[in-house]
């Protein structure tokens, strides 16, 4: 069974991915400053090996079905480290959709619960988005299955 406790790794690996995220957001708002992206994607491995533990990152980035992923996302992090930000970022994006796709619902069903968030993912609008999208995905996969 998985420990769900928050020990001092977890945390710290929690906090490394947070700042990995900010470095990456500032490296985009500078103009997509290659030394801040790439301290971004640094900073947000290594939290997320600290976090799930370092077999377990393994174990998700090689898995066959994130092989397309796991690619996009380190060549991306190589066009940003020998200076072409901007193409790096978007296979980096590109690779980091693919990778956590399958987290997708779950964050919906979270970011639902926030008091004001909540209140605006319930709304009519969002609603029929979040709906019209799940229906393409599922007619894509079952396109793409049969």
């Amino acid at each position: 069974m998985v420990s769900f406790e928050m020990n001092d790794r977890k945390k710290i690996g929690l906090g490394l991915t947070g700042f990995g995220i900010f470095f990456t957001f500032l490296g985009i708002i500078f103009f997509f400053d290659k030394g801040l992206l790439a301290m971004g994607n640094i900073l947000f491995i290594a939290g997320v090996s600290l976090t799930i533990g370092l077999k377990s990152t393994m174990q998700f980035f090689m898995k066959r079905q994130n092989y397309k992923g796991t690619i996009s996302f380190g060549v991306g992090f190589f066009f940003v480290v020998i200076g072409w930000p901007i193409l790096g970022m978007i296979l980096e994006t590109y690779g980091f959709i693919v990778l956590f796709s399958g987290f997708w619902p779950t964050l919906s069903v979270f970011l639902q619960r926030i008091p004001i968030l909540g209140w605006l993912f319930q709304q009519p609008f969002v609603r029929s988005v979040y709906v019209t999208r799940k229906w393409m995905i599922l007619n894509y996969i079952k396109g793409h299955i049969s």
